[in-house]
């Protein structure tokens, strides 16, 4: 099974270019972050298409999450599951669907916009909530996974210059240590099991040719379920799509399992 993540940065301006990454990769399960638009204007029809089902949950301008799944070689999904049960939440940012006996969970995490400030306060809580959430999630699935934009670089090694990021948001301990309490639960990273090359990233700023210098952050993440460890026969970032014209400042990351 070939499963990703990436978080397109606007659905409607992207399109074209998930169509052509999944018709060239062909994955059997795709989750997408920052849809940044309403349901109503999903484009069902546009994967379908292609052989792609898909189940996804909207919000104007800002946020949204969605999982495409291969029809050819997946059943529809069951046991939907829209935002996090145990967080109360305007904010579209996570969406889980079970495909027999493996559960797919796709999860956009708070940025926080600075250190101190109550989108950093709201972001805490959302990660301890999510904690929670997966610690029980684990338990009635051993087969797992946990994808998308975390908004955390776990280790200085993800981060092109660690004394200029410091303790700044995405790299701040309180976040860092959330990240650590999901592997604690029985999850691990599948990138860093496969790769402990430095200097690789997942998100490069727009501005002052980030992703030409390779200023980037590794904040987009596969975590799977410790019974999968043994399966996980590759973990790659793909940077084609950033190099189109109009990218997302993401770039979509795979893994077979």
């Amino acid at each position: 099974m070939k499963i990703a993540s990436w978080n397109v940065n606007s659905l409607n301006v992207r399109l074209s270019h998930v169509l052509e990454w999944l018709d060239t990769h062909k994955p059997d399960l795709l989750g997408l972050q920052e849809l940044k638009m309403t349901d109503d204007k999903f484009p069902v029809a546009a994967f379908e298409s292609i052989g792609y089902g898909a189940v996804f949950s909207g919000q104007k301008t800002y946020n949204g999450v969605a999982i495409l799944h291969r029809k050819k070689s997946l059943a529809e999904p069951t046991s939907i599951q829209i935002n996090l049960p145990n967080f109360l939440d305007e904010q579209k940012r996570l969406i889980s669907a079970s495909y027999g006996d493996f559960l797919f969970v796709c999860a956009y995490v708070v940025n926080g916009h600075e250190v101190g400030s109550e989108k950093y306060a709201y972001k805490l809580a959302w990660l301890q909530a999510l904690v929670q959430t997966m610690q029980h999630w684990l338990v009635k699935h051993p087969k797992l996974a946990l994808v998308g934009d975390f908004n955390i670089a776990p280790e200085d090694q993800d981060v092109y210059d660690p004394q200029a990021w410091g303790e700044s948001i995405l790299c701040s301990p309180q976040e860092r240590a959330y990240f650590k309490e999901l592997l604690n639960l029985g999850l691990f990273d599948a990138f860093r099991e496969k790769n402990n090359d430095l200097n690789q990233y997942t998100w490069w700023d727009y501005r002052q040719l980030g992703f030409q210098k390779n200023r980037g952050l590794r904040i987009d993440h596969i975590l799977l379920s410790n019974p999968l460890k043994n399966q996980l026969s590759q973990c790659e970032i793909d940077k084609t799509p950033r190099k189109k014209s109009q990218p997302s400042d993401h770039a979509p990351i795979w893994a077979t399992i």
